[in-house]
């Protein structure tokens, strides 16, 4: 770091800046860090600047967010430390002046399909005592009013000490839940195509099981095979009536299968649990992809979609069933609960208007308490999980967020600037890993990481006030200030796709042509109804490919060779050079170590304490047998091969004896995202949000298609790369493809041929085409909330 940069001191806390003052961090190693040191300002607002890869999540999530996350974990006993997550010290030497630090990240919020939004915040819970306290008739608690508590009875035996005897007496019980028992609380109903699950000619020991996991030789092939109900040489058409029940309903039986005990039950029901207890979008492809085509979703019947009972939907509040009340667009709901005028309830009204009040606040106005929280983007679920600390009474906590601005239009990023800001004024130190501008400057302190990305980053360039990083030099400061042009001319349409009478969600019968052979951006604030359009109406034509946000699956053992397939041509060119099986070059095959099985580490469980993960000794964590490294390909071991990276891999198979056009092909399209800097090998769990984003759109650009969507494609990029991103999108379109693009970022918007604006508002205050036309003429007109930013940007 220069000496200049370290004097640009960030302004001085409430007390002298002693320790106490300061999180310190010495000699951090995590991941591409290169012994960094760095000391922060606590109860002050800090942002982590630098490009993707560069180490910001690094240094911020893996090393201080982590470490104050185990120390947390170990003033547990090591009793109840055995039933939490291991999490192992960060590689760094010195570390403290932690508090407890509280992850806002963009994880989606999980997959059971019983969470909700209202169920996800305390909103629900408020508003069940409400109508419990409220509600007309009275039906009960407010467990009355959950889809998560069945209504039971039944009777049984209690111990109890009377005049020195131990006396059992029998005595009944009743739970009144909200459970609709039809769909048990999900909202939908299921039924199966029993066609997807087997293929009826066929026998089970014939292979005639079609589920994803249930081979003959698989485990659960080997139940149905052994349970002893049916004949599995017998082809299922022969099956009597009480066989087939047996085969897909049967409830859970106590059997024998190769002298183990076990449980057995009907393919239905075990399916159910297996497979339909998790949210479709969340599944692996494979799986989601059979559970699309044997099970069919249909709205319950008996409660309508709402989850609820007959009886918690017949308890009102001026009319209004809680059932209502979640449906509500949180924004309606909010003036709902301010006109209730109940002395009674007055700290709970006071207490419920507060927090659907952030939710209007925070730009998520437009959702509904029922809406369910897996079907969320990274950039809602973000602000959902700030909703429960907004009203904390917590101070002196570390918050820690990983791009809070993604997802938000430049007129919903003024509101989360105010929301970071007032975290920090409640005393709390507020770390933010950002790449927007508009975030950046409203900094105390600026932490820059790079210089460049991978191993080419890992330092601090620079650290100080954001006037400091201005004039720093650092590639985020000679861009912080950049700003976009419009272009002088855009390009001629060739032809248009004509989208009509669009009502996806909050969309009003929206008519719209969207030309084509040029780039469009549709644009507009969150909720507005972009993504219902593009993605419900045009993704799922002919001939469109569609690159969204839903993240990328993968192991520890999954890197960008076997994500792109690039590692199935090299596998294949070493194999021929050396007249060898193509399995002997994969990690996860025969090729592996066999000390660590191809894991390149050692993982050692020591019980209720934390494990830990030791480099192989055997292959130096380089995951191959010994013998495989003895064979060579254009002077390289198959480990040196994955350890290169992209650019340098380009050039190894672009030209001379390692030439193989399979491969160069593929590396150019990572080069061409700006992934040049990944080794071939890294794994994908260490990859950034903005990383796996552009390895996804690199391994679209293969497909055929001619129309390409991308959904907020600058998402995770910095400054430096937007323009890139655009040279990328350029290249698209002049290659005959049509490219649509869902963006907030004005560079992309400045860019465009043409713009499609959705609104006005946020859900049903959206749902409309406010603009079409060229970005000179939104900026022209201003009579969009769009159009007044971009303007704004271009300096119009």
């Amino acid at each position: 770091m220069s000496k200049a940069a370290k004097t640009d001191a960030a302004p001085p806390a409430p007390h002298d800046a002693d320790s106490h003052d300061l999180i310190r961090v010495h000699g951090a190693r995590e991941n591409n860090l290169k012994d960094v040191t760095v000391e922060i300002p606590k109860r002050r607002l800090t942002v982590f600047t630098g490009v993707s890869g560069s180490g910001k999540s690094s240094l911020v999530f893996d090393t201080i967010a982590a470490e104050s996350q185990r120390l947390i974990n170990e003033t547990y006993s090591t009793f109840v430390q055995g039933f939490m997550p291991t999490l192992a010290r960060p590689d760094v030497d010195v570390l403290d002046g932690l508090t407890t630090a509280i992850i806002v990240d963009q994880q989606r919020m999980g997959a059971d399909p019983r969470s909700t939004v209202g169920t996800a915040t305390d909103a629900n819970a408020m508003l069940r005592i409400l109508f419990s306290r409220l509600g007309k008739p009275h039906i009960g608690s407010a467990k009355a009013f959950s889809f998560n508590v069945a209504s039971i009875s039944g009777a049984g035996a209690v111990t109890l000490e009377r005049a020195g005897q131990t006396v059992k007496e029998r005595r009944s019980f009743s739970i009144t839940g909200g459970m609709c028992l039809r769909c048990e609380g999900r909202g939908s109903v299921t039924d199966f195509d029993l066609s997807a699950l087997y293929d009826d000619t066929k026998s089970l020991n014939e292979g005639a099981l079609t589920i994803p996991g249930y081979s003959v030789d698989g485990w659960y092939g080997r139940i149905f095979t052994g349970c002893g109900f049916f004949d599995p040489d017998k082809p299922i058409s022969k099956y009597t009536k009480k066989q087939l029940h047996d085969l897909l309903y049967k409830e859970p039986t106590k059997i024998k299968v190769e002298g183990i005990n076990l449980t057995y039950e009907g393919l239905i029901p075990r399916i159910q649990k297996s497979f339909l207890s998790k949210d479709v979008d969340a599944m692996q492809p494979h799986v989601r992809a059979f559970v699309e085509r044997a099970v069919t979703f249909t709205i319950c019947p008996d409660c309508g979609g709402t989850r609820l009972n007959e009886g918690a939907r017949s308890s009102k509040i001026k009319g209004i069933s809680i059932a209502d009340a979640c449906a509500m667009q949180i924004s309606d709901l909010a003036t709902w609960v301010r006109g209730l005028d109940e002395p009674s309830v007055a700290p709970l009204l006071t207490a419920l208007g507060e927090t659907l009040d952030s939710f209007v606040e925070i730009g998520l106005g437009y959702l509904s308490l029922d809406r369910p929280s897996g079907t969320l983007s990274g950039g809602e679920a973000q602000r959902t999980k700030m909703i429960r600390h907004l009203g904390s009474a917590l101070t002196d906590v570390t918050y820690v967020f990983d791009e809070p601005t993604i997802g938000l239009h430049p007129h919903d990023i003024r509101r989360m600037n105010d929301l970071l800001l007032r975290l920090r004024d409640k005393g709390n130190t507020v770390l933010v890993v950002e790449h927007k501008p508009e975030t950046i400057t409203i900094a105390d302190h600026v932490v820059d990481l790079g210089p460049s990305a991978g191993t080419k980053g890992g330092e601090v360039v620079f650290e100080g006030t954001v006037d400091g990083l201005r004039t720093s030099g650092t590639l985020t400061g000679r861009h912080l200030d950049d700003r976009a042009r419009l272009k002088p001319s855009t390009r001629t349409p060739s032809g248009t796709l004509n989208v009509r009478g669009a009502n996806t969600h909050n969309l009003r019968d929206v008519d719209v042509d969207i030309p084509l052979g040029v780039l469009v951006v549709v644009t507009g604030v969150a909720g507005s109804g972009k993504s219902s359009l593009i993605h419900g109406s045009v993704s799922h034509q002919d001939g469109v490919v569609s690159v969204d946000q839903s993240g990328i699956r993968g192991s520890r053992r999954s890197n960008p060779a076997t994500y792109t397939g690039l590692l199935d041509p090299i596998r294949k060119a070493f194999a021929k050079a050396n007249n060898v099986k193509p399995a002997l070059f994969s990690a996860n095959s025969e090729g592996a170590c066999p000390n660590c099985n191809g894991a390149g580490v050692i993982y050692t469980d020591l019980a209720m304490m934390a494990g830990v993960a030791t480099t192989c000794e055997e292959c130096e964590g380089k995951r191959f047998d010994a013998s495989v490294l003895e064979y060579t390909f254009g002077g390289k071991d198959i480990s040196e091969v994955l350890a290169m990276p992209v650019t340098e891999a380009e050039e190894f198979f672009g030209t001379g004896e390692a030439r193989t056009p399979a491969a160069h092909k593929i590396l150019a399209r990572l080069a061409d995202v700006g992934l040049g800097y990944l080794s071939l090998g890294q794994p994908l769990t260490t990859l950034s949000g903005g990383e796996r984003q552009r390895l996804k759109l690199a391994t679209h650009m293969s497909e055929t298609g001619g129309v390409y969507i991308l959904d907020e494609p600058t998402t995770g990029l910095h400054l430096a790369d937007v323009e890139q991103l655009l040279g990328l999108l350029d290249r698209l379109v002049e290659n005959g493809k049509s490219v649509i693009v869902i963006e907030h970022h004005q560079a992309v918007m400045a860019h465009a041929d043409w713009i499609i604006d959705l609104g006005p508002g946020a859900g049903h205050d959206g749902g409309r085409i406010v603009f079409e036309g060229t970005p000179a003429d939104l900026v022209a007109a201003r009579s969009t909330v769009t159009g007044e930013h971009l303007a704004a940007y271009v300096g119009a």
